[in-house]
């Protein structure tokens, strides 16, 4: 099977220009490749609709090419399907060249361009020209409310192909808004004292799975996305709904530390993973620097993925609950669950439409079963309303801040609602302002370990020298459990029974002492 374009475009002309100029063989590969690409993916879809103007190429009856420039608001090229685009054609100049090209020669091509993160994709497919007489309900469905053009018609292509390309020879450009937020984020990062080493770095880590940065997008003020791909360009290790990716990071001080991603991508891909990645300029400093040193063709040596936190999708009933960044989690699960045909609901909570990473893509395939909550608007998501209405077999996803897991958990108990069909996902260790420091004592060693009131119990027992298991380090795989033997534990895991803990188990990584001091064995 060969790659959709190559047949297409790789006429015996092409074949021979590229036997003579040496390039054959490279190019042999679209001819093998298992993936004809042309199907357009949840990337390739989110990219298109993202997109304020194009390119379009029609030919002539006489022959002549023409190139066009078609213009208008953010998405209003719409993917109708996996093989479909539309768009509307706006009232512009009169010529009418490429509607009489389109109306004789249905074939087309289209070039949609990235230019401030360098990134392209072309198009090959058949356009039909269709006005309001003829299907007014279609027409509909391309208008846009807030732009005042008027529409003529509409122009509807059939997918036949499709292919990025690499980012050489694209000088990057950038609208106002695209410039005023990159000079907020350099005086950011500038008073942060994060060092821009990413031009110096080539490959980072020391993982098992390689992976290149093959794209970057920007996809709120402060959530900037990285698109993964194999180095090989073959599949990736297949995920599940709720994995999540390990990845390297350059810390300040020249150490390189891990940080654990949710692969937001949907799971049923495998050719990218894709992961959010939200700037925290108050935090440890992980974060600020992949926004610094993540760029286009960076080689990652990252861990094989894992998946903590959705043991099995529901089978009947779910209900997803997500707060700010924690949708990256969750969305793969909603994907999933279509995937299954099962129905669900998403609650999204954050603090403006804008700072909502996938927002409008979530709730344009949700319809009426997505609900947004913006504190900018005064909206506040009511975790008891939204849990009591639902049937008992109902199984219940959250991803989002501490206080927003343990709501749901407290709520879930009132109700009767089975806690094994809660999953919570966690973000980074949460700590509360009445955190005090504590000690641990570990039991056959004569050695007393404080612990910060910022810190945790694992960091402390790291610091001390002494050797513990650890992964996730969010409360979230139990990894790094420890036996309690004297105090009184604060359990602050998702992840430990009430039998378990019960037993004296606690996740070192997240959990604090209520008494002065902890024993416990190691």
């Amino acid at each position: 099977m060969a790659r959709a374009f190559a047949d297409i475009t790789f006429t015996e002309s092409v074949k021979a220009a590229q036997s003579l100029y040496g390039s054959r063989e490279s190019n042999r590969g679209f001819e093998l490749a298992d993936d004809p690409r042309n199907t357009l993916g949840e990337a390739e879809a989110e990219f298109i609709e993202a997109r304020d103007s194009f390119y379009q190429a029609t030919v002539g009856e006489n022959g002549w090419p023409y190139v066009q420039h078609r213009g208008g608001p953010v998405g209003f090229v719409k993917v109708l399907d996996e093989r479909t685009l539309g768009y509307a054609d706006f009232r512009g100049n009169r010529q009418y060249i490429s509607v009489g090209n389109i109306n004789s020669d249905e074939r087309i091509s289209l070039i949609f361009m990235d230019y401030a993160n360098r990134r392209r994709i072309k198009i090959w497919g058949r356009a039909k020209v269709v006005h309001e007489s003829e299907n007014m309900e279609l027409v509909a469905r391309l208008e846009d409310a807030h732009y005042r053009a008027r529409i003529e018609r509409a122009v509807i292509i059939h997918v036949e192909a499709y292919e990025w390309n690499c980012p050489q020879h694209i000088t990057p450009r950038y609208t106002e808004d695209e410039v005023r937020e990159l000079v907020k984020h350099l005086s950011e990062q500038q008073a942060a004292s994060a060092k821009p080493v990413a031009a110096q770095l080539t490959e980072l880590g020391s993982g098992q799975l390689p992976l290149v940065i093959t794209g970057v997008r920007q996809l709120t003020p402060r959530i900037r996305a990285f698109e993964l791909r194999s180095v090989d360009g073959g599949d990736l290790p297949p995920v599940t709904a709720g994995s999540h990716l390990k990845v390297p990071v350059l810390m300040a001080e020249g150490k390189t530390e891990w940080r654990h991603y949710s692969i937001s991508s949907n799971p049923a891909r495998r050719d990218i993973y894709e992961i959010a990645v939200q700037r925290d300029d108050n935090g440890r400093g992980g974060s600020v620097n992949i926004h610094a040193q993540y760029a286009l063709g960076l080689v990652l040596q990252c861990d094989l993925p894992r998946n903590n936190f959705v043991a099995e999708l529901a089978a009947n009933n779910a209900v997803l609950i997500a707060g700010g960044v924690g949708i990256t989690a969750i969305k793969p699960v909603v994907q999933a669950l279509a995937a299954k045909g099962v129905r669900c609901e998403l609650h999204y909570a954050g603090r403006s439409k804008n700072e909502m990473a996938y927002q409008d893509r979530l709730q344009r395939e949700l319809g009426a079963d997505y609900h947004g909550y913006y504190a900018s608007e005064g909206q506040r998501l009511n975790v008891a309303a939204t849990l009591e209405k639902l049937p008992r077999d109902t199984d219940v996803y959250v991803c989002g801040p501490q206080k927003l897991i343990d709501e749901v958990f407290a709520v879930a108990a009132n109700l009767g609602i089975d806690k094994a069909r809660v999953f919570a996902e966690r973000f980074g260790v949460q700590h509360k302002a009445t955190d005090q420091a504590f000690s641990v004592e570990v039991q056959g060693r004569d050695q007393l370990i404080a612990v910060g009131a910022d810190e945790s119990i694992l960091e402390a027992i790291e610091d001390a020298g002494l050797p513990i298991g650890s992964e996730c380090r969010v409360g979230n795989c139990g990894q790094c459990v420890v036996k309690v033997l004297a105090g009184e534990v604060e359990h602050r895991d998702s992840v430990l029974s009430d039998a378990e803990r019960a037993e004296g188990k606690m996740c070192s990584c997240v959990s604090r002492a209520l008494s002065d001091k902890l024993v416990i064995a190691l």
